[in-house]
């Protein structure tokens, strides 16, 4: 029997990360892998900061999907992982990586993960959650001043530039292949239940 993958995708800023922790703090934590998406960007060490800071970050190909996917199948193998960790305010990954035992449930999150289709094959329930864009980039303004080092005009450029035409492009087509859309986010306490619900269900027909 291999490892349960959840997945849980969404726009930047529309709750994906509240939705995850209600949902681990429901079931056997100590059963749970958490993968986030964002730690699988690209390496730019190459590239002189001011060209890190030029790349576009919404889009698919900043995202190092074959290595995501080859950590999948090794925690699907019940073999262990080393993953990425990517420091935001550099804009690359840290020399570090971090260490992953594999559990029976895998929760993978990311605002892109629907947009490849052999990360969706993967996903035995496959979760949207769906917020207003003004509610998505007020989230987005508080997040990364507070937490990844960005000035409000670099937010608000970056924002206007790719997150919203990316977001419209790629990741909210990706919406049509959920299982489940849970809309206004972390605040849905009806469609998190019910999406509970459904995961002890399959949890316990596989056991």
């Amino acid at each position: 029997m291999k490892p349960f993958v959840l997945g849980i995708a969404g726009g930047s800023g529309s709750g994906k990360t509240t939705v995850t922790r209600k949902i681990i703090s429901e079931l056997d934590s100590d059963s749970i892998i958490l993968l986030d998406h964002d730690s699988y960007y690209k390496d730019q060490s190459a590239l002189a900061f001011e060209k890190r800071t030029g790349v576009n970050y919404d889009h698919p190909d900043a995202l190092d999907n074959d290595l995501l996917l080859e950590h999948l199948k090794l925690l699907r193998e019940y073999s262990p992982i080393e993953k990425p960790v990517y420091n935001f305010v550099s804009y690359t990954r840290s020399p570090e990586t971090l260490r992953i035992e594999p559990k029976d449930i895998i929760i993978l999150e990311g605002f892109l993960i629907f947009a490849d289709p052999r990360i969706r094959q993967m996903c035995d329930i496959k979760i949207y959650v769906d917020t207003d864009d003004d509610v998505r980039i007020i989230r987005r303004i508080e997040r990364d001043l507070k937490e990844r080092g960005r000035s409000l005009e670099s937010i608000i450029s970056q924002y206007f530039a790719t997150v919203k035409p990316m977001h419209h492009q790629f990741v909210e087509p990706s919406k049509r292949f959920a299982d489940v859309i849970i809309p206004y986010g972390g605040h849905n306490q009806i469609a998190i239940d019910m999406v509970l619900t459904q995961i002890k269900s399959k949890l316990k027909d596989r056991q």
